[in-house]
């Protein structure tokens, strides 16, 4: 369920960083006619590697690469305005069919032999199920030191990419394009700049802010876990965030799959670091027992107010959707990092999601096209034109289409670690159930240990 709010959520983000040019793109033009959204040789895109790869790329004429994904209008025209370049390249024909139940029908097409030759996944767990029931083919060799190289945190996102084969053999399933954020802060710069606070660069930083601003008589966090029946996930992404600060990546992998049992000494402590933030009646609008009725679409609004209710809102990418009218980015709000702890020494973590490119019906063109995606073209007209992010380092920021994008784009590129949501890797019973319910539970004053060992005993009752 989780994952349904935030992919809601983030199709409100692509609609507003949508451009009017893409919205006028009629359906199928970009590849029925070889229309080029942007001339060649033209703008800040990266060029020569595109014509190096079309000098080499193979005669593909005649055949047809077929892609089945979620992207609706207008990312969908999006994605085609990005394939008519392996298509000007090579002379193969881009098809790509777009479903709003994609992952209903793409199980359903696999299984009757009739799968497109690639599937772009919102989520890895139903790709790790396909590719443990033999429906999905192996990627090309070179993809996976590709991305360990090119991409920040370029091994997470192989380790993201790799499921175990129908004999049980891990093999490298997954490329990663299209994702986004969640690790971030937002403040209104002009309200920094009157209190003299400067952008923290570590937690230790961010918390000794926390407490200034406190002490100079004001409320540091805006703060609202109110989301009707999902009510409680924002705190969910609050506690990954923290894990993936205060323990290494296998401790956060363990803790999604129950390795490490949910009451885990290290997952309450994360639990009870969050409280820091949430539990204290000065820290938050409102104060802590406003925190949990407080709608997650109305909390950063008091960022906005004059004086101000607080200063900073820790959410995704996706939240300027719930900003006043009006607002512009750079000059009436900014973000940053969700930092690490300095004194930790666990990199720079980044916790979002992301949809991946499958091979589902091999092809020596498919093949091609799944290099094609490796280029920096690939990903800069996609970015130029919608709220696109990619971890792939070669491409050129001035592409992106918004300054927001931009910053969202370094933040992954100088990652350390990149990690999905962890409530979305859980059984639903505890992610999308007990983990919500017990982090209202907690923020209403229950303790940290006996919230964590009631979502433990969710999770034993399902095994």
């Amino acid at each position: 369920m989780l994952a349904q709010i935030w992919e809601d959520l983030e199709l409100m983000k692509q609609t507003l960083f949508t451009s009017a040019a893409v919205l006028a793109l009629s359906a199928g033009t970009a590849v029925a006619d070889n229309h080029l959204m942007f001339a060649p040789g033209e703008g800040a895109f990266s060029w020569d590697s595109y014509n190096a790869w079309a000098e080499s790329a193979p005669d593909l004429g005649g055949q047809t690469v077929t892609v089945g994904g979620p992207w609706l209008q207008p990312e969908d025209e999006v994605f085609r305005s990005v394939v008519a370049y392996f298509a000007e390249a090579t002379g193969a024909e881009v098809i790509y069919t777009g479903s709003d139940s994609f992952e209903q029908q793409i199980v359903i097409d696999a299984e009757a032999g009739a799968a497109p030759n690639v599937a772009v996944f919102p989520q890895p767990g139903l790709a790790a199920d396909m590719a443990s029931r033999g429906l999905l083919s192996p990627l090309p060799a070179s993809m996976a030191p590709f991305t360990a190289e090119n991409y920040g945190a370029g091994q997470s996102w192989v380790d993201l990419g790799t499921f175990a084969d129908a004999d049980g053999t891990d093999q490298h399933y997954g490329f990663y394009y299209n994702v986004n954020v969640k690790s971030l802060v937002w403040y209104v710069p002009e309200n920094f700049e009157d209190a003299g606070y400067e952008i923290p660069t570590s937690m230790e930083e961010l918390k000794a802010l926390t407490e200034q601003i406190v002490a100079d008589g004001d409320t540091p966090w805006c703060i609202g876990l109110g989301s009707g029946a999902a009510t409680g996930w924002p705190a969910t992404d609050w506690v990954e965030d923290i894990m993936l600060r205060t323990q290494p990546p296998e401790v956060y992998d363990g803790w999604t799959t129950n390795e490490v049992p949910f009451n885990d000494e290290r997952v309450v402590a994360a639990i009870e670091e969050f409280g820091w933030f949430v539990g204290d009646d000065a820290k938050v609008s409102g104060g802590a027992g406003a925190v949990a009725t407080t709608d997650f679409r109305d909390s950063p609004k008091g960022m906005f107010a004059s004086p101000p209710q607080c200063y900073m809102h820790r959410q995704a990418s996706f939240v300027p959707a719930f900003f006043p009218e009006d607002i512009e980015f750079g000059e009436d709000v900014d973000f940053f990092y969700f930092p690490s702890y300095a004194e930790k020494d666990l990199g720079n973590p980044v916790l979002g999601g992301g949809t991946l490119m499958t091979i589902t019906d091999p092809s020596d063109a498919t093949n091609a096209f799944m290099e094609f995606l490796q280029l920096p073209l690939a990903h800069e007209v996609f970015g130029a034109q919608s709220g696109f992010l990619t971890p792939l380092k070669t491409v050129n920021p001035e592409t992106y289409l918004s300054d927001a994008l931009r910053g969202q784009a370094e933040i992954l590129v100088n990652a350390t670690t990149f990690r999905f949501d962890g409530s979305d890797l859980m059984p639903g019973a505890v992610g999308a159930g007990s983990f919500w319910t017990g982090m209202v539970d907690y923020t209403g004053g229950k303790d940290a240990q006996a919230v964590a060992d009631e979502i433990q005993a969710s999770w034993d009752a399902l095994k």
